[in-house]
Order: structure tokens, then C-alpha cells, then sequence
């Protein structure tokens, strides 16, 4: 008696401690945004000096793509994959209603987490279905290629078991990461301010 009620503290012991590393995982992931009352943004504000990470991939055209080109200019940048039906989608329309409240466009990237099935013809699809075509890049490449991009904006790409993580992140002109939020934290009209904000500076 006394040892089964000795294995099934242990189990549960075990249990717990799978969950809390689980837990603690999930959240190391997750971009550390800093809750600071007397920041100009809305959105979750990221620690001073978190650079964007650099790179030269392709997009939906093939043409090169990379975050030094847009230096001196905010960036907004989201993470997708175009057989996605439901949050990547939110996603697109996000960006398009902040840039639509924003009265003028701004250099927009969405970033494959599905390189297994994100292809050219894919993404533009995506793009035409989102009415995003011209407005959004679509920054596509190899596993290999975009797992420092998704390490440097603390992202969980898509797995077999586990959705990527929705989030949005603002790029200011210096190259730097400012602001980071989840898609059902923020408005089109939250993201159009945080972009003011940065346009300003």
C-alpha cells in the first residue's frame, strides 16, 4: 500500500514538473516585452536596443529581401504560412487596417514559418487573397535559412504538434525591435499609433 502511494506521489510529482518546464519553455520562446507605464506604444514595448535580426532571402517574386534595406524606415513584421486559415489571415488584415488608418503605406514583411509549404506561388496567392499584393512582402526561404530569423524575433514556427505563434513586431528606422504583440492583444487602430510613434522619431 505504501508503495503505491509512494509511485503515484511520484507520477504526480512528475506531472507537475512536465508542466512547469513546459511552461517555462513556452514562455522563453515568446518575445520579453518590458511593462513600462510611461511607454509611448501600446503594443507590449521590447527591451532598449533588441536589433532586428539581418537577412537576404527571397520573396513571392524572387527578388532579394532584407531588413538592412529598409533602414531608415519603421518596418512592420509578422509571421505566417500561406495554407494557414485562421490566425495568419487575422494577421494580414491587421496590418492592413493599421496601414489603411495609417493614411500611407510602410515597408511590411511576413515571414514564412512553413518553409516546407510556403512557395512563391503560394505566398502571392496568400497575398491576392488578402488584398496584400504590393503592400506586403512575403520573406520565404529554407529551414535552415530562417531559423536565425525566427530565433532573433523570439518566434515558435510552425510545428506538427504545436501552431506558430501570432504575433506582430514593429521595427524602428535604426534596425531596432520596439514593439511586439500579440494579435489578440492589439487593434489595427493600437498598431497605427505604435507606427505614428515611431515615425516620429
Amino acid at each position: 500500500m505504501a508503495l503505491a502511494l509512494f509511485a503515484t506521489t511520484c507520477a504526480l510529482f512528475a506531472v507537475i514538473a512536465v508542466f512547469a518546464i513546459s511552461r517555462i519553455s513556452a514562455e522563453s520562446d515568446s518575445p520579453q516585452v518590458v511593462d513600462s507605464a510611461d511607454s509611448p506604444f501600446r503594443g507590449g514595448t521590447l527591451p532598449p536596443r533588441v536589433h532586428a535580426p539581418e537577412f537576404t532571402l527571397t520573396d513571392q517574386d524572387g527578388k532579394r529581401v532584407s531588413m538592412s534595406q529598409y533602414r531608415g524606415e519603421p518596418v512592420v513584421v509578422t509571421y505566417t504560412y500561406t495554407h494557414c486559415k485562421e490566425t495568419c489571415p487575422l494577421q494580414a488584415q491587421m496590418i492592413r487596417g493599421a496601414l489603411d488608418d495609417l493614411g500611407h503605406d510602410i515597408p511590411a514583411l511576413a515571414v514564412s514559418v512553413d518553409p516546407f509549404g510556403d512557395t512563391r506561388a503560394s505566398a502571392r496567392a496568400f497575398l491576392a487573397e488578402q488584398k496584400m499584393t504590393g503592400r506586403m512582402r512575403y520573406v520565404l526561404g529554407t529551414r535552415r535559412q530562417l531559423q536565425p530569423v525566427w530565433r532573433g524575433f523570439a518566434i515558435q514556427p510552425q510545428l506538427r504538434d504545436s501552431e506558430h505563434q501570432a504575433y506582430i513586431t514593429l521595427v524602428d528606422r535604426k534596425g531596432l525591435q520596439r514593439v511586439a504583440v500579440a494579435i489578440n492583444q492589439t487593434s489595427p487602430e493600437d498598431l497605427a499609433h505604435d507606427i505614428k510613434v515611431l515615425e516620429r522619431r
